[in-house]
């Protein structure tokens, strides 16, 4: 039996998102940006350790809010599905402070709203090969999602493929660590993370 992660990709306009998904999913990337309109799933499946895994990826537009109800999340096509995604990836741009503010404005909402106060959140700095122009240096931000958030912390650039198979990895990590497994998965996922062993099918 395959099990299926369902992973909701949140973050402002233009802060990368469709480009990290794109970039996993089919290793493309374009300069052009189009901004995303409606909710997009991709459905890749990712063998661990010679285990096979299905991932359901919402590709979410920029919301106004996280929905706070079952009945909110369905009036707005846009969030379908994302109060009951069993992991987070919330995405800022490192150039731009605003798109972190969003960040952790969406967090809180998660924090909130979620059944489980548990739920896997990765945090991802997007666009590292813009390195000189970040507005706050790489260990602030990383402090204060470690410490202070408790969510994981990754910073990818999809343009150059840089570190963007590692943070679905380490997502899977997060969730191995809450117990979004059980015991007999959770010991192959653990294992093909230390082996390194991820491919996308």
């Amino acid at each position: 039996m395959v099990e299926t992660l369902s992973i909701a990709v949140i973050g402002a306009s233009g802060v990368g998102k469709t480009s990290i998904i794109r970039r996993f999913v089919y290793d493309d990337f374009s300069e052009t940006h189009n901004p995303t309109r409606a909710r997009r799933v991709y459905r890749p499946s990712v063998v661990l350790n010679g285990h096979m895994y299905e991932l359901k990826i919402l590709d979410v537009p920029p919301i106004a809010a996280f929905p706070s109800s079952p009945a909110q999340e369905w009036l707005d096509a846009r969030c379908r599905g994302v109060r009951n995604a069993s992991a987070y990836i919330l995405v800022y741009d490192i150039c731009c402070v605003e798109s972190f503010e969003y960040v952790k404005m969406i967090r809180q909402q998660i924090v909130d709203n979620s059944s489980s106060s548990d739920v896997p959140i990765l945090v991802v700095g997007s666009k590292r090969d813009l390195q000189r122009q970040r507005f706050a240096q790489r260990r602030t931000v990383s402090v204060l999602v470690k410490k202070t958030w408790k969510c994981g912390y990754v910073e990818c650039s999809a343009k150059f493929n840089w570190h963007v198979l590692l943070l679905f990895k380490e997502l899977l990590g997060i969730a191995v660590a809450r117990g979004l497994r059980n015991n007999h998965t959770s010991i192959r996922l653990q294992g093909a993370l230390h082996r390194n062993r991820c491919s996308i099918m």
